[in-house]
């Protein structure tokens, strides 16, 4: 029993070296490498830069008050659309105390005037019926009363624009109602009900009561940096992507390039603008977001390879081609257009070339 126990150990033991031995082996030897191929494509090659900036609209416009005061009533809101001439607010003037009892004392004043030209004209009247002044005489009167009434009228008027913004005999609609000048749409209300406002003069722009843009002119305007601004010019296409509409582009036609950069950040931008062709399908609100891909070439339906696939020697483009299985020699070709991803191959290769994956 004993001697059959030792046997069993050392067959065991013996088992153990053998895998030990045969695993060592198994691993010292070196595995053959396979590698991978693809093949080139069919493909539309773009070459773009892009620009970044925001969409807004062609024409828009901030409509202010003609007079100071205070906002009586609105009568819109913010994405209305509007007609030219449509109402926008009411304003209610505050007037000067100081204006206006300086206006109210010259009414006055022209008041006791003409009361007092009124009676020498009808005294002077009476004797020159009686032939006993000159014609002269009478005519130096009647200048003075016609002049006295003209007075009153004035002080008058004065009176009203200084209260109510208007005379009573204007003919024109009432300086206190802010209408619409253009057609378009309500792109923000910045005042409320209760608002003081200044009217735009000569000596200040005034307070915007509302601001309105025809939304159905939008252009892109975006910067777009030194380095890239000498390899476009006008009437270029882009293609413009939108953040807030995902997997949508729309396209736009270059239209404006700014003669001089601005610094930004330690590099001179240039601004661009281009007009959006709008689609019937998407509304685009005005201070959207926007990248610009501006395509400096392009070619369509070319034969294409990734770029990562190229080898570059003496000037010279190659692509390694499998001749026979896991055997690849090395294979001159003519490239075209690259778009930094894939390159158009000219001549050299065919679709059904398999093409050896660089590592």
């Amino acid at each position: 029993m004993k001697t059959f126990f030792k046997i069993l150990i050392g067959l065991i033991i013996l088992g153990i070296f053998g895998y030990t031995m045969y695993y060592l082996w198994e691993k010292s030897q070196v595995k053959p490498v396979v590698f991978e191929t693809t093949q080139a494509f069919e493909t539309n090659i773009i070459k773009k830069t892009t620009a970044t900036g925001s969409v807004k609209p062609r024409k828009e416009i901030e409509i202010k008050p003609k007079v100071s005061g205070i906002i009586d009533k609105i009568f819109v809101t913010e994405g209305q659309v509007l007609k030219k001439g449509d109402l926008i607010a009411r304003v209610k003037i505050i007037p000067n105390m100081v204006s206006l009892n300086n206006a109210k004392a010259r009414v006055d004043r022209a008041k006791i005037q003409l009361k007092y030209e009124k009676i020498v004209y009808k005294r002077q009247k009476e004797l020159f019926n009686k032939e006993v002044i000159a014609q002269s005489n009478f005519d130096e009167v009647e200048i003075n009363y016609s002049n006295a009434q003209q007075e009153v009228d004035a002080a008058i008027e004065n009176l009203e624009l200084i209260r109510d913004g208007q005379t009573s005999n204007a003919q024109a609609t009432t300086n206190t109602l802010i209408s619409s000048t253009i057609e378009g749409m309500i792109l923000e209300i910045p005042v409320e009900e209760g608002n003081s406002v200044i009217e735009s003069n000569t000596f200040n722009d005034g307070t915007t009561i509302a601001t309105v843009a025809d939304m159905g002119e939008m252009i892109f305007e975006g910067k777009i940096d030194e380095s890239e601004v000498g390899k476009i010019e006008e009437g270029m296409p882009l293609i413009l992507t939108i953040g807030a509409i995902e997997n949508v582009e729309f396209d736009a036609v270059l239209e404006h390039i700014s003669p001089k950069g601005m610094i930004e950040n330690g590099a001179v931008q240039f601004e661009i603008k281009a007009q959006v062709e709008l689609r019937d399908d998407y509304f685009i609100r005005a201070g959207y977001s926007a990248n610009a891909a501006i395509v400096l070439d392009r070619q369509d339906s070319v034969v294409a390879v990734s770029e990562s696939l190229l080898l570059f020697e003496d000037g010279n483009t190659y692509v390694e081609v499998e001749t026979s299985p896991q055997v690849f020699e090395k294979r001159k070709i003519r490239t075209g257009l690259s778009d930094g991803i894939n390159t158009e191959v000219i001549e050299g290769l065919s679709l059904s070339d398999k093409i050896k994956k660089q590592h």
